[in-house]
């Protein structure tokens, strides 16, 4: 017998779907602004398709196999959610006016090397990876947690290399990040 949606937690998928979706205004915006070449321009349709799995799937999972949600889960998940969503939104501000969805690297590059750029090379791939997993496990959604962690993975991967292959073109970048890890300091 399918279970009903927690109040609370349509209101989580609700929010951070609002945030999404005015990433992707002000994403609009920037690329406007922007001359450039895309990175992996043929993976972003499957990108877009896991984002938009994000909000979805875990609510199926939820009302179909009406997972348990001990509140040790739920507090963890629910800590990694605030964590992405603030190193994201970190992430966006750093980079300003460059910063967009479709990874166009601007023509006119100048390599941003605050906030968490001071760190790693892609703090928004780390942030997005932790919200993958972290919005489905708050509801106990540990299936949807698994398979849109490994769908993201898939996509960021080839992504990630047509990115930095853009980036290196450029020496400034090039000189700057070449020891800097991608994603966890001074690790990966």
């Amino acid at each position: 017998m399918p279970g009903r949606l927690p109040g609370w937690y349509i209101g989580v998928v609700a929010g951070t779907a609002g945030l999404r979706l005015a990433e992707l205004a002000l994403s609009s915006r920037h690329e406007r602004d922007i001359s450039g070449p895309r990175a992996a321009e043929a993976s972003y349709p499957l990108m877009v398709a896991t984002h938009t799995a994000l909000f979805a799937l875990p609510l199926v999972e939820v009302v179909v196999a009406r997972p348990r949600r001990p509140p040790s889960l739920i507090a963890v998940a629910a800590a990694g959610l605030l964590g992405a969503t603030l190193l994201r939104w970190w992430s966006i501000w750093s980079l300003g006016r460059a910063w967009n969805v479709r990874a166009v690297v601007p023509d006119d590059l100048e390599p941003v090397e605050r906030g968490p750029y001071r760190h790693i090379r892609h703090p928004n791939y780390v942030a997005v990876a932790l919200e993958m997993a972290a919005l489905p496990l708050v509801a106990g959604a540990w299936r949807s947690a698994i398979a849109l962690s490994v769908s993201d993975a898939l996509v960021l991967a080839h992504r990630i290399r047509a990115e930095e292959a853009l980036l290196d073109a450029n020496p400034s970048y090039r000189r700057r990040f070449a020891g800097r890890a991608r994603f966890i300091p001074k690790l990966i």
